[in-house]
């Protein structure tokens, strides 16, 4: 197992709800976000992400490991207070915007409905 997490986050209280995400399951990782985007509901940007946890909507949040610390930090305590596992994404924004198929980078996002993805039954 390879641990993407961000090194601040790690020693904080926050670091329970941060996923542990192998180097095989990346790929079905990025598979499944980009059905979840064609097929399901998604909200991207920390407004609509903090929206959707504040509103008890989102089921999954992932955000990208280059992010802004604070913006890692506002998610990880939205996503406490949620219930909500936090998974970081390998790759910076405009990687995870790339994945979305967006032509815009995309710092964090909320699974709000997976479609046809399996992104909520995967132990990642």
């Amino acid at each position: 197992m390879i641990n993407y997490h961000v090194s601040s986050l790690e020693r904080g209280w926050c670091r329970d709800f941060l996923s542990t995400v192998s180097v095989d399951t990346m790929t079905d990782l990025t598979n499944n976000i980009r059905l979840a985007v064609d097929s399901g509901k998604v909200a991207f940007g920390i407004n609509s992400v903090t929206d959707s946890l504040r509103d008890n909507r989102a089921k999954l949040v992932v955000a990208a490991k280059g992010a802004k610390q604070d913006t890692l930090q506002d998610i990880a305590h939205q996503s406490k207070i949620s219930a909500v596992r936090l998974v970081l994404f390998e790759g910076n924004s405009m990687e995870l915007g790339a994945v979305c198929g967006k032509p815009f980078s995309v710092s964090v996002l909320s699974i709000i409905d997976p479609g046809n993805s399996k992104i909520l039954e995967e132990k990642q």
